[in-house]
Parts: structure tokens; sequence; C-alpha cells
């Protein structure tokens, strides 16, 4: 049989189905075997598409069309199917996964198109859907019920004018992992939002919250690690998740309060927490007991704080995994003594620019071992340098220790500070 152009591309190329294979491939196969695709319906979609043509005709008028129309040809008709009808003025983009792009998905975006938009009817293999900045006042299971929502896996509220949401608004959506719900003016958050839905990402910045549930971010992730971006709200308090309220602890592991209103650190005990940024609050004192109950922390923010005069002694000491932590922006920031670094034996990036913390004192470097890099502005960085002597050193003594800085404007090295 000759196969023609088959040795080369497959049959369903031409129509978008199958992704190009490696001519031996082709030629350990030969024909039959994309026949048998063919026949089989492999990477077809026959709700959308015409069948793919049959090899013999393929082979038969392949040869006489020139070459460069031929790709021009199969190169409009693959990027004509990147979409597919929907609704009048959304969009519909259709993203292709595995060989002979045999999965499919599909991003439905009707964002800016005003309130009439929902409910909408989207496609059933919605995978993400964008309702952005439509003006709209009221989210409730109606509004995100049908046909292609209990699929969801990401959805986009931002930029509306929400300022409330039903307690059932997304206990459809089974599969949602993404929820988008910034920049609106919700005040409230009801307890138990999202226990329905398998969230690993919440997205609730930019709002008018002032008071907000632990428990409010119970999911059914079975596990799975929670992000949630809570900055650039009015919260001044955060209600602790109760052991006795029979929901599973939430399994938050990275949480931005940044830009609050928290006038001290709230209880977060016993979260599984890695990242935590509090930047831009107006804490009045870090001490002993702040940060209980949060030992797998690895990255702490504190920058732009508004107040904070001085750190407590032993204000980080149940933090021993911690690895950064970020206290630029402090200018009023001044030391109690070289014990406010107690217990940070794992801390490797320290960021003290833009505070009152420089020069640094001696029993820094001691007290943090596993210190490698200090920023002590915006553009000079230390990198930790142990420096042996000629000779051995005795029994008992400290490796002279150092820090090496660079201007990096200048890129060029200072001398090393001895501390």
């Amino acid at each position: 049989m000759n196969c023609g152009i088959l040795s080369i591309f497959s049959p369903c190329l031409a129509s978008g189905f199958v992704a190009p294979l490696p001519v031996s491939m082709y030629a350990a196969s030969g024909c039959w075997e994309l026949e048998n695709l063919q026949e089989e319906g492999i990477g077809m979609r026959k709700s959308y598409w015409e069948p793919c043509p049959s090899p013999h005709r393929l082979s038969s008028w392949a040869p006489t069309m020139p070459w460069p129309l031929l790709l021009l040809l199969l190169l409009a008709v693959s990027r004509a199917q990147t979409t597919r009808p929907c609704f009048p003025g959304c969009q519909c983009e259709v993203e292709t996964f595995g060989l002979f792009d045999s999965f499919s998905l599909t991003r439905v975006d009707c964002s800016g198109l005003g309130p009439h938009i929902v409910p909408v009817p989207i496609p059933l293999d919605t995978a993400h859907l964008d309702l952005s900045s439509n003006r709209l006042e009221m989210v409730n299971e109606s509004v995100l019920a049908g046909p292609g929502y209990t699929t969801l896996a990401g959805l986009d509220l931002s930029h509306n004018l929400l300022t409330s949401i039903s307690p059932t608004a997304f206990s459809r959506l089974r599969y949602l992992e993404s929820l988008d719900l910034s920049h609106n003016g919700l005040t409230a958050l009801p307890a138990e939002s999202f226990t329905s839905s398998p969230l690993s990402d919440v997205n609730l910045s930019h709002n008018w919250l002032r008071e907000v549930s632990v428990s409010a971010f119970t999911t059914h992730s079975q596990g799975r690690a929670l992000h949630v971006d809570l900055s650039h709200n009015l919260i001044h308090r955060l209600v602790p998740h109760p052991r006795s309220a029979g929901l599973p602890m939430p399994t938050i592991q990275s949480l931005n309060l940044s830009w609050n209103q928290l006038h001290a650190v709230p209880n977060l005990r016993d979260l599984p927490l890695r990242y935590l940024s509090l930047d831009g609050n107006p804490l009045a004192v870090l001490g002993p007991g702040a940060f209980a109950g949060l030992a797998g922390l690895t990255h702490l923010s504190l920058a732009s704080l508004q107040g904070l005069p001085e750190l407590a002694p032993y204000g980080f000491q149940e933090l021993p995994g911690l690895q950064v932590l970020d206290l630029s922006g402090n200018p009023k920031l001044n030391w109690a003594g070289a014990d406010v670094f107690s217990g940070l034996g794992s801390l490797q990036e320290l960021d003290l620019s833009d505070t009152n913390l420089v020069p640094l004192p001696e029993a820094l470097l001691l007290r943090l071992p596993a210190l490698q890099s200090i920023s002590v502005s915006q553009d000079v960085r230390c990198r930790r340098v142990v420096r042996e002597g000629a000779y051995p050193r005795r029994p008992g003594s400290s490796p002279k220790v150092t820090l090496h800085c660079v201007d990096t404007r200048e890129s060029a090295a200072k001398g090393p500070n001895i501390l």
C-alpha cells in the first residue's frame, strides 16, 4: 500500500486531532495501524468535528497538492479548532492533552459582559469559568448550577459587587480547586463555605472582611495543601478553629494576612502553615508565644509593619524550622539584644533592609548557625563566610565568621565585616 503523506503526518492531523509523530513510528507501524486508529475513533470528538479523512483518500490527493499549500492548510485547520461555539459574548477556548489529543478541557471567558450574563450555559467539559468584572451583586447555588458547572476546577468571580455569598453557593462544585473572590465588597464569610469543594487556592484579597473564622476554610481536600489570600482587608480578628467543632483542621499551608488591622499575631495554632505574611499590620509587639504551635513554618514576612518599635527577646523561639525571615521596611525597628533571634537554628535568609538594625550586633551570626545571607539595604546583600587562619584552630575555639557584602548597584565587593 502506498502511504504517501502518511509516512510523515497522521491522517488526523489535518483535522487537528492527532499530533505529528516521529517518522520512525510510522515506518514501524505502517498504514494499517493508522487506519485502525481512525476506525476505532481514537482522538476524535464526533460531537464537534467531522471524522478524519480516510488514509486512502489522503494519500490519493496529497501528492497532487503543493507542499507549502498543504502545510498552510494543516496549520489553518489546527488553529481553528482551538476555539468552539460559545454563549454569545463569551469566548470558549479548548485545551487538548494526551496522546493524539485524546483529552480536552474548555476555558470559558464571560468577563465584562454585565450582570445579565448569569446563569450562563457552558459546555459540559468546562474546566475554568471567568465571570469577573460583571457587576454581579449576588452569587448563590442557582447561579452556579446546571450542566458543566459540576466539573468546574477554576472559578473567577473577582472585580464584581458582591457583598455576601450564600453558605451553599459552592456546594455543587465538587471538583473546584481554585476560587477567586478578590476585589469585591464582601463583609463576612459564612462558616463551612467551602466544605464541599477540594479547594487548593482561595483568593479573598481586597474585600471588606473584618472578622474571619479559620473554620470557614475547612474543605473537602483530603489533606491537600490550601493557599489562602486575605490581604488588603479590614481584618482585626481571626477566630481560631475550635477543636470541638467536629470538623477537621483546615489544611492551610500558605496564609497571606498582609495589610489588615491586626494588632497581635492571631492564634493559628496547629495549622500546617509553611508560609505566613503579616506585612503592613499595626502589630504592637512580638513577644514569646506569638507563634506558638507553628513549628512547621519556613517563611515569615513581617515587612512594613505600622508600629512595632522593637523586637522582644525570644519572640521567634517557637519557630525552629524557619528558613526565611523578612523584617524589611521597618525604619523604627530597634534591637532588644541578640536573644531576639534565639531558637532560629534553621534560618538561612534574613532581610533587614530599611530598618534601624544595622550595624549588626557581634553575636548575630553565632546565634544563627545556618544563616547564609542578609540583606542590609535595598541594594546591599551580605553572605556568610567562615575564614580559617593560617594555623589550625585550638580545640574549643570558634571559627572566624564574617559577612562579605556586595553593593548590587556597583557590582563591587566591599571589605568583609568581621563580627
